[in-house]
């Protein structure tokens, strides 16, 4: 199939700690190399430091590589990726939006930037579906955890993109409200025919939602395939076991009965 994401033998170091006191430093992706197809789902899974915010963050052109090659629709993200900018969105919880505006101002300011053209509509359309109508007046310093989810949701969807990034996109969510997203993006994929490449700790939700997983550990893919392939591989019954025997590094099951 035809690759909206196409990452060759990328790597990231920053620069060394000058003392004891420096945070930061080292490798974090060490030469990966993968691609997702368009239209599909795609998971980066990973303990803390595996590599996979640096890895979306690298995609996004908001860090740059010290090495390796990215394409996203075709382009050259180092050297043309003002071209395909417009038709990415990423969202992720930990990266708060100005608090002291609305939701309503913020997703304006955000539509704005993106293009849209009908910003208002757009706005309206998406606080039906993901249920911020209530919202939308107030300051997002004031929402909760769960709300800014969702809130940053939206953003991530105001331009509809083609390629959507995300990073643990429904953490702080209530397991119905987590439920519900998932379903709003298996169908805005379907709709849409978007690509999501997201990094995710649910395990169920990477089951759910995802054709295709790659398992980091220290910056490096240890492992790669479908979430069915996954687990015949290892002999586990579920993602989380996978998830402990790479990170604990222990031997897969069904290569080691054979």
């Amino acid at each position: 199939m035809e690759a909206a994401i196409e990452v060759q033998d990328l790597t990231k170091r920053y620069p060394a700690k000058r003392s004891a006191k420096d945070a930061g430093g080292g490798l974090a992706v060490d030469a990966i190399s993968f691609t997702v197809a368009r239209g599909s789902t795609t998971a980066l899974l990973g303990g803390n430091g595996a590599g996979k915010t640096t890895t979306l963050s690298v995609l996004l052109g908001l860090l740059l590589p010290t090495a390796g090659t990215i394409r996203v629709l075709g382009e050259d993200m180092l050297r043309h990726r003002y071209r395909v900018l417009s038709r990415m969105n990423f969202s992720s919880p930990y990266v708060e939006v100005p608090r002291r505006l609305t939701v309503e101002q913020n997703l304006r300011v955000y539509g704005r930037l993106y293009g849209v053209r009908d910003v208002g509509g757009r706005i309206r359309e998406l606080a039906h579906d993901l249920d911020i109508a209530d919202l939308l007046a107030r300051q997002t310093g004031e929402l909760s955890a769960g709300q800014r989810t969702r809130v940053a949701l939206a953003k991530a969807l105001i331009n509809q993109p083609v390629v959507l990034l995300l990073d643990e996109p429904t953490a702080s969510l209530d397991p119905d409200t987590g439920d519900w997203v998932r379903g709003y993006l298996e169908r805005y994929r379907a709709r849409s025919g978007a690509t999501i490449l997201l990094a995710s700790h649910n395990m169920a939700e990477v089951e759910r939602l995802c054709d295709m997983v790659l398992m980091l550990r220290r910056g490096r893919i240890i492992d790669r395939g479908s979430p069915a392939e996954l687990l015949a591989r290892y002999g586990q019954d579920n993602l989380e076991e996978v998830f402990l025997d790479i990170a604990r590094d222990r031997p897969r099951r069904a290569a080691a009965a054979q």
